[in-house]
């Protein structure tokens, strides 16, 4: 085992992580071929999307407080084996019904690598220095996402939609391998309680009183749900309304998720200069720039390739100084219980983002205008959080510190 501080750990945890993203990025171009080859309705295809995010926010509940319990290495290792299971399962699909099923088992594992691998930051580096780390971490972790639909669109092209799935099978095979032989128990504080019914529903309570805590989760919820209005509703409008190629639309992500990747650098450079809060307050600002663009384009029938994505881009510059920062301001005051803090914050997240996926699938008309005003309301939802929770909340509670 290596120091849970060297490079190959913080490598292997961003590898772990960008588990989640990257199992909805990369067959994101396939999403039109798959509704071709199933004879499937668009939203029912877009169900592959959102049932993957309700099997993740779901299995967080239970990977949290057991990683709390029992370790994060035994949380990581059974949450690998599943995945790797599941996306068995996914590859050789017979219908959209066997897909969707393959999806959910799926989430059920892949969740493992962001809820414990946030713990790890937590146990490692204490709350502060965690803002920085998951700063860099998201950076890096954005290659995922930036670079998963250009893959998953040669992928679709060379091979179909099923080589996406083997692509993920081999992912999942790399980040068990590291896990077994490179990653160090970091729970110091391991509760033999922590999977008690009883003390789960009162570690969550704890969270939920308080004020802070909630604000921070809502403000990842509203940002990922505006990412995720993108990811569900994007590949539609660029290959069908467009008529891009999935390897071009794969190129347009990509571009989207550069927004991303920069707003996580300047997180990580200035977080010890301005702090989180100040941070996620200028990220909050752009977000609702972004997106205020971006449906007011779409609502006055600007329908383009740069008209989605310039305004989009700013988005995310926002969200990647908000997501690392709220995280941490989440997280940060309970050390004790960073398992199930980091659990029920993901848990949100993916509910939240799930309903917005739904909504935009359910709400296709042929425009990107489902999809900006989804976005363009999860900013301001994210401002009123910030607002009304997070800077209302005086000083941070805490169930213990370092």
């Amino acid at each position: 085992m290596t120091h849970p501080k060297s490079l190959s750990v913080t490598v292997l945890l961003t590898f772990l992580v960008a588990l989640g993203p990257i199992s909805t990025d990369l067959y994101l171009p396939s999403l039109p071929s798959i509704a071709r080859d199933f004879g499937s309705m668009t939203a029912q295809v877009q169900l592959t999307l959102s049932v993957f995010l309700a099997g993740f926010a779901a299995a967080q509940l239970i990977y949290g407080p057991l990683s709390d319990r029992f370790g994060r290495r035994t949380a990581l290792l059974i949450g690998l084996v599943t995945y790797i299971a599941a996306t068995l399962i996914c590859t050789f699909a017979a219908s959209i019904e066997v897909l969707i099923l393959g999806r959910f088992l799926q989430a059920l594992g892949g969740c493992v690598g962001p809820v414990v691998g946030r713990a790890i930051v937590r146990d490692v580096y204490g709350r502060e220095e965690a803002a920085r780390v998951l700063s860099y971490m998201a950076l890096a972790m954005a290659l995922a996402p930036a670079l998963g639909p250009i893959l998953g669109g040669y992928l679709e092209v060379w091979f179909g939609w099923r080589a996406n799935f083997a692509a993920l099978l081999c992912i999942a095979t790399l980040g068990l391998t590291g896990t077994l032989f490179l990653l160090p128990e970091t729970n110091r504080w391991l509760d033999a309680t922590a999977t008690q019914p009883k003390r789960i529903a009162t570690n969550f309570a704890t969270l939920l009183r308080d004020p802070g805590y909630v604000g921070y989760m809502l403000l990842v919820a509203a940002s990922y749900s505006g990412i995720f209005a993108f990811i569900s509703g994007s590949s539609f409008v660029l290959i069908d309304t467009l008529g891009l190629t999935p390897d071009l639309y794969g190129l347009c992500f990509a571009a989207f998720v550069v927004g991303y990747m920069g707003g996580t650098f300047l997180s990580g450079r200035l977080s010890r200069r301005l702090g989180l809060e100040r941070l996620i307050q200028i990220g909050c600002l752009c977000s609702c720039l972004g997106g205020t663009a971006a449906v007011g384009l779409s609502a006055a029938g600007f329908l383009s390739v740069g008209a989605i994505l310039w305004p989009l881009f700013v988005f995310m510059i926002g969200t990647g100084l908000i997501l690392p920062n709220a995280f941490a301001g989440a997280i940060g005051p309970y050390p004790k219980m960073a398992g199930a803090a980091s659990a029920l914050l993901g848990f949100c997240q993916m509910v939240i983002a799930a309903c917005v996926g739904i909504a935009v699938g359910l709400g296709a008309d042929g425009t990107a205008l489902p999809m900006t005003s989804a976005i363009a309301l999860a900013a301001f939802c994210g401002l009123a959080a910030l607002y009304g929770l997070v800077r209302r909340q005086a000083a941070p509670s805490t169930e213990g510190s370092d």
